[in-house]
């Protein structure tokens, strides 16, 4: 597992194949989605678009118009892992954008990549729960998760740090406070 404060450059630059899975991980407010939004950004000319990043939130209100109701979570993922799916069938570059905290979810996502011979990419937001709660503060967020909510997943995400190595990821990276960026560039044709 190579962690972002092991590496020296400013942001690390590593290559990614164009069949990868980049699965993020972390807490609510740690920076996933700002991260995800980048990425498109930095790698527009590439091909990369919005629709590149699959999101809970986003797949949560396509089915209530509400991206805080935790009553359509089975709903939620189900149209979550099928677009997911659908995009590697078409051999697209995928962010999932969720907390993916549980093993499960990660197990799936892994299982699902090994199936259409995709690398997986884990991006790991360890941040801390006063900057995650800061952050999740934020008016332009359009939404509050709160406190209690983030102080859990900080929890299992502590828990999960020592099961990444074991998951068969192809590559994993930590981000942190101190090393908040990480440079993906594409290897491959378009």
């Amino acid at each position: 597992m190579e962690t972002a404060s092991s590496i020296q450059a400013n942001p690390p630059s590593f290559e990614i194949p164009r069949q990868t899975l980049i699965v993020l991980c972390g807490p609510a407010g740690s920076g996933k989605s700002t991260f995800a939004n980048r990425f498109v950004e930095r790698h527009y000319d590439d091909g990369c678009r919005a629709t590149t990043i699959v999101s809970s939130d986003h797949c949560r209100a396509l089915i209530c118009d509400d991206v805080t109701n935790q009553q359509v979570n089975r709903d939620t993922f189900d149209l979550f892992y099928y677009i997911i799916h659908k995009r590697m069938v078409q051999h697209f570059l995928t962010i999932a954008d969720s907390t993916a905290l549980t093993t499960e979810a990660r197990h799936r996502l892994v299982d699902m990549a090994r199936r259409q011979h995709f690398t997986t990419c884990l991006v790991v937001f360890n941040m801390s729960l006063q900057t995650c709660i800061a952050r999740d503060r934020k008016a332009d967020r359009g939404r509050v998760v709160g406190e209690q909510v983030i102080a859990y997943h900080v929890k299992q995400l502590q828990r999960a740090l020592q099961l990444f190595p074991q998951e068969g990821w192809d590559r994993i990276y930590v981000l942190d406070e101190q090393h908040a960026d990480l440079d993906l560039s594409i290897n491959g044709e378009k």
